[in-house]
């Protein structure tokens, strides 16, 4: 009896350490673009959002005047970003549709479908102009091709915060969906991180290919800010999202505090995960009067810790995330990237960070 309760015991730790995750990101390398390059008509700054597709790297330009995006390549060799090669600028422009016109295009997030090269955009609309969340999809050639429709939960603009919507999205590890994210809670969900623990759920979004409608909805517990206060803005927020095996998300955070310069970001990346219990949110109006349970997360990397291998010591606005190619150790590496705001607000870096992925 005795031997097979030991057994027993053991395959039960045995199991639990199956489960066990132990993911890891390691910081390689950074690059810095030079700021306002001029490139076919256009300046290249802005780069809001990464997605890799067939070799190339896509990335959205965040200017709400001139809805774009870019195509490059990007050189890596011995875990160091040698280059980053421009290729083509493609301009959202269509006269057949109206919807462009309809909607503010401030774009946030992009990915490509491998095998039709159609580009899914997100956007955050302008809620201050009354104009709401976007999901739609182009031709290679910025071609309007059709729009998805919001889950009631997200399409109220009276609950969504301005400059707070849609800012992430993933292709869904199986091809069969994607995953849209907004940056911080809607109002009658939570309140925005502060210097003490609070509930600020974001919601994030599954998108079914095949019926085109969102078809569940999970919240995710954003984190207090961990600097003191100098200025009147501090901010924390999700504003990349990446899945990257079944269920099982990198998520960053970004925060933002005036008073620091150039130095005040806080940059940090979680590990955030589904499971059984988590909660689909997506026919429940506000969770603030809910109980519910939120993705399970652990922090992978806090950029602060890294800080002395970064240009100046400083983590940008980084906004973009995806995967790179496979090093030379057979290991996955991980490419993030910063949105300078076009210098608007001073100084800023067209910051590549590249990362390696570990089990």
């Amino acid at each position: 009896m005795k031997k097979i309760i030991l057994v027993f015991l053991l395959i039960s730790v045995f199991g639990a350490c199956k489960k066990t995750n132990n993911t890891k990101l390691t910081f390689l390398d950074e690059f810095v673009l030079a700021d306002s390059i001029p490139f076919q008509n256009s300046i290249i700054g802005g780069l809001s959002a990464i997605d890799k597709t067939n070799g190339f790297y896509y990335f959205v330009v965040d200017d709400a005047r001139n809805p774009r995006f870019l195509k490059a390549k990007i050189n890596i060799q011995q875990n160091e970003i040698q280059a980053v090669d421009f290729k083509d600028v493609v301009f959202l422009n269509d006269s057949t549709t109206s919807y462009y016109k309809e909607n503010h295009l401030d774009l946030e997030s992009i990915f490509v479908d491998e095998e039709t090269e159609e580009i899914t955009f997100v956007g955050e609309g302008s809620i201050r102009k009354k104009k709401g969340l976007t999901v739609f999809k182009t031709a290679a050639n910025g071609k309007f091709i059709e729009a998805y429709k919001l889950p009631e939960s997200l399409s109220n603009n009276k609950i969504i915060k301005h400059n707070a919507g849609f800012e992430g999205s993933s292709k869904s590890i199986d091809g069969k969906g994607f995953w849209v994210a907004m940056e911080a809670p809607l109002k009658t969900d939570g309140e925005d991180p502060t210097f003490t623990k609070t509930s600020s759920p974001i919601r994030i979004t599954y998108y079914d290919k095949a019926t085109k409608k969102a078809t569940k909805q999970f919240a995710y517990q954003l984190e207090r800010i961990t600097k003191p206060a100098k200025g009147k803005v501090n901010l924390n927020g999700a504003t990349a999202i990446l899945e990257y095996k079944k269920n099982h998300f990198f998520i960053i955070e970004r925060t933002y505090q005036s008073g620091y310069g150039a130095h005040g970001n806080i940059v940090r990346v979680f590990d955030a995960t589904i499971d059984k219990e988590t909660t689909n949110v997506l026919e429940i109006d506000s969770l603030k009067k809910t109980t519910f349970i939120p993705l399970k997360k652990r922090l992978l990397l806090n950029f602060e810790k890294v800080q002395d291998q970064l240009t100046n010591g400083i983590i940008d606005n980084i906004e973009g995330m995806t995967f790179g190619p496979i090093l030379e150790n057979g290991n996955q590496s991980l490419i993030l990237i910063s949105d300078d705001n076009f210098q608007v607000y001073g100084k800023q870096l067209n910051q590549f960070v590249l990362l390696e992925i570990t089990n």
